[in-house]
Formats: C-alpha cells, structure tokens, sequence
C-alpha cells in the first residue's frame, strides 16, 4: 500500500515572474497573490475583511449611484496612462457626471497566462494611484487566469459606487433651450496617444492620454453654484457621439462653433493626415457642461479654476429644434450635421 503522503500533491513553487494557470485555481497561487498583490495596493477595512462581499456603512440617507465598465485596451500602457488608470477613472468618471461622489470601486481582473508578475504590479500600482487621486477605495474584487492566448494579457472589470448629495439633478435629458456648452479641456488626446503607442500612425507624435479621475473639477463646478443641467464624459464616440445622445434624451437641438473647440496641434494635423474627425476621437479626462446660460461665466471660472479645466473653452448652444440633431457652424461660415458615430471611425482603444 502506498504511503498516502506519496499520492498527495506537492506544494506549488512560487511563481514570481509571470502569471501561470495555478494563480486562477482558487488555491495557494491565487491566494498568494491576492495578498501580496491586490491586498498590500489597495489595503482597507472592508477589503481586508476577506469575505465574498463588502459590508458599507452609508453616514447618512439619500440616492446612490452605482455604474460598472470593462476596460479593454492595446497596449496595456500608453503615453499618459495604462489600463488600470483607465479603470480607475472611467468608471469613477461615470458617477461622477451624475453629480455622485464616487466611494467605491470593485474590481475584477482577468489575466493571461503568461502575463509578466511586473507588468501587472504595474498596473495595480497605477489602479492605487488613481484610487488615491480620485478619493475612493476599492472594497472587493475577483481574479480568473485565461489560458495563453485568450485574454490579450489583461482585462479588466470595474463597479463604482456613489453617493448623490441633495440637491443635486443633472442628467441627458436636463438639457434647455437656451443653455450653454462648455468642454473642459482639448479633443482627442486619449485616442491618438493609444495609437501612437500601438505605433500605428506611421510617424511619431508628441501627445500624452488625458485620462484623469475628474470628481474634483465636477466638486468645484457644483461648489461655484452655478446652475448645471448635464454633465457628461465624452469616451466613445468623442464629443459628437456624446452630443447627439443628450440631443435625443433631452429632445433639443445643439449648435457648435468649430473655431472656439479646443484641438491641440498636434492632434489636429494627426487627425488631418489619417482622414479622422477630433469630434469622433475618444477622450477619458473631460466633461461636457452644460449650463444655464445665465451661469456661462461662472460654470467657465469654475472649470478653468481647476487644474484639468485650465483650457476649458465655451464652444455652442442649446437650441429648441430640430430635436436630436447637432450641427457645427465651421470656420468657413458653413454649417454642416454632425451625426451619431456609425461603426469604429478608429480602432478600438478601450
């Protein structure tokens, strides 16, 4: 009879440098690697709990906000960001344009065999830096080995959780005649930073994602008093896309002025030589407002206060009609539609 211990398995060895199937077997590899890994980066009560869910304590009654996203990017890192930045701040971004404080994220990893130990450690340093920025903690996650091939090194799925002071009611269908459009910053920066990293824009450009948690431009828009109607991220789709949505939900028209939307240069004539529109081009650090036209000037003091606003620009109106169509007025004194975007103008970047 064989001695029992002989037939047992042995004691997996430490896998340092890349990610193994074993990390995903819900044994001492996955284990190891919650603790050493995703426990000392985004160390905190609830999470340090252990248990299948997170127990929060909420200081007082009211709304809360809850959003989820997966994030999917090539390469995982770009001038300016990686994907766990992305991850952080798109779905923190998504409360916060409901007017939430986000609180907390969880987040769910799915990562290919073979993934280098450094590279993730990488990206779960970035997740923490930008948890820390954007004030929120991450209470609860998962984590699934795919076998080599199947997962393009790392995906990444993420839940936020916010809560909704009193007071507050902006969304898509908020938006009046007579209501102004502001953008926080510059077009385009995210996407063609994404696309120079994957080297396939056939020159070299100097520009850098504008990914960013932007809760606290929302918090000083709300602090100045102005009278807010809808803010929104413009990601996918860019500016246009993100347009005609609050055009439809909220039955309007909207107008813009091509020369007052800021594009940097270098954006603009990367843009020129690939045939692509900046409207179309996805950004992950700005916020459209829309305001009463009454708080213009200070709903643009209020983003040019803060650090990510700095180059926030006034660029059109909220018209009564046509419902649901956006149009540009060009700097050369035409005015042409600018449609919802059909298909994927760009690959896909996130």
């Amino acid at each position: 009879m064989p001695n029992p211990a002989e037939l047992s398995c042995p004691v997996p060895l430490p896998h340092e440098d890349h990610i193994v199937l074993g990390h995903g077997s819900g044994g001492l590899l996955t284990h190891r690697l919650i603790r050493r890994l995703f426990l000392e980066a985004f160390d905190n009560p609830a999470l340090r709990r252990g248990d299948d869910a997170a127990v929060l304590a909420l200081e007082r009654p009211g709304r809360l906000a809850v959003t989820t996203d997966a994030h999917i990017v090539s390469p995982l890192f770009f001038p300016g960001g990686d994907i766990g930045r992305l991850a952080v701040c798109g779905t923190v971004n998504d409360l916060a344009v409901l007017g939430a404080q986000p609180r907390w994220l969880t987040a769910s990893f799915i990562l290919e065999e073979g993934l280098a130990m450094a590279d993730l450690r990488r990206v779960v340093d970035s997740m923490r830096q930008a948890a820390a920025e954007a004030g929120v903690q991450v209470v609860a996650g998962d984590t699934k080995v795919a076998e080599r091939g199947k997962a393009d090194g790392l995906f990444i799925q993420t839940t936020g959780v916010g809560t909704i002071p009193d007071g507050r009611d902006v969304g898509g269908a908020q938006a009046r005649p007579g209501d102004v459009v502001l953008i926080s910053g510059p077009l385009g920066d995210h996407g063609l930073a994404v696309l120079a990293a994957r080297g396939q824009l056939g020159f070299t450009i100097d520009v850098e994602s504008d990914v960013a948690p932007i809760n606290g431009m929302v918090e000083t828009l709300f602090a100045s008093g102005a009278e807010l109607h809808v803010l929104r991220d413009p990601t996918r789709g860019g500016l246009a896309t993100t347009l005609n949505e609050i055009a439809r939900q909220s039955a309007v028209a909207i107008t813009l002025e091509e020369e007052a939307i800021p594009v940097r240069p270098a954006v603009a004539s990367a843009c020129e030589l690939l045939g692509f529109d900046p409207l179309y081009v996805a950004n992950e650090g700005r916020v459209i407002v829309i305001a009463a036209a009454a708080s213009a000037n200070q709903t643009l003091a209020a983003l040019q206060e803060h650090l990510l606003g700095r180059e926030a620009r006034r660029i059109g109106q909220v018209e009564a009609g046509p419902a649901g169509r956006v149009r540009l007025h060009t700097r050369l004194g035409t005015t042409r539609v600018i449609e919802m975007l059909s298909g994927e103008m760009l690959p896909r970047i996130c």
